[in-house]
């Protein structure tokens, strides 16, 4: 009987341990679905959306060719800098209008991008991807009369990571990250603690250590009631920069509200572009 008790113990904890390792082979197949959320549909021509703005073809390094709005600054008030906006990982360009609409009015020419199987963008995100993406939105901008020199990089959640990246191989003028995390592991291990995310993780965007190691100015926003990137993540990355010119923090905003995309975030960006320009 006991010999047959210690069996049904081994059997138990075989299937236990399959049971364990098909969940997490499932889990690490179909990671990218659970950071990436594009919005795949075509987006209008920018003329009809963002008065004044035009497309523009991105050609990246591996033979994609993806689709952008460029908006040039308000004339009367150009200040002749340019921002290169990398969104999150979350739907298209459409929806980051209002806030390029508040940075041209504000003097800065905009370049709102969209990455590989965004807004009818062909080809699959990853973070290899997403470097190539951005490396083909700074070529545009020098093309359309924007050095680096002249443009800041503004990333947004997940975008934090792109120009946290980008900003080591392209110097700009300055920095701005909103809702940045210190890397996206941090933020895994946030919303699945169960899991070996540092393991598993593919996709790494580390934001905390090349913004440390970069004396590029920074500008850090983030609102203190995020449920998606911790504040303390935030918080870390603003303490970290060495050249941190500006901290801005949204009281009571999570992190996808319309304040995050607003006015406060508009004045921040030109305050930096008046800085370093």
């Amino acid at each position: 009987m006991a010999r047959l008790r210690g069996r049904g113990i081994v059997v138990t904890l075989v299937v236990v341990v399959l049971v364990v390792a098909v969940g997490l082979t499932a889990v690490w197949a179909l990671q990218r679905q659970l950071i990436y959320f594009p919005d795949a549909s075509d987006v209008p021509p920018a003329s009809e959306v963002l008065p004044g703005a035009r497309d523009i073809t991105l050609e990246t390094t591996d033979g994609l060719e993806l689709g952008a709005w460029y908006l040039p600054a308000d004339a009367k008030r150009d200040t002749g800098m340019a921002v290169l906006m990398a969104p999150g990982n979350g739907g298209n360009r459409a929806g980051r209008v209002d806030l390029a609409r508040r940075l041209g009015d504000r003097g800065l020419s905009v370049l709102l991008v969209d990455y590989r199987g965004y807004g009818g963008n062909p080809g699959t995100p990853s973070e290899e991807g997403l470097e190539a993406d951005a490396d083909a939105a700074v070529r545009a901008l020098v093309e359309l009369g924007h050095p680096l020199d002249r443009t800041i990089f503004f990333g947004e959640s997940l975008g934090t990571g792109v120009v946290a990246g980008l900003q080591q191989r392209h110097r700009p003028a300055g920095i701005v990250l909103r809702s940045p995390f210190t890397s996206l592991a941090d933020v895994g291990r946030h919303h699945y603690p169960w899991l070996p995310v540092r393991t598993m993780l593919r996709d790494r965007f580390p934001v905390l250590d090349p913004i440390a190691a970069s004396d590029v100015p920074v500008t850090v926003i983030y609102g203190d009631r995020d449920g998606v990137v911790p504040t303390e993540l935030s918080a870390r990355v603003a303490d970290a920069a060495p050249s941190l010119i500006d901290r801005v923090v949204l009281e009571g905003a999570d992190h996808n509200d319309a304040v995050m995309f607003g006015p406060r975030v508009a004045g921040a960006v030109e305050r930096l572009a008046a800085t370093v320009g």
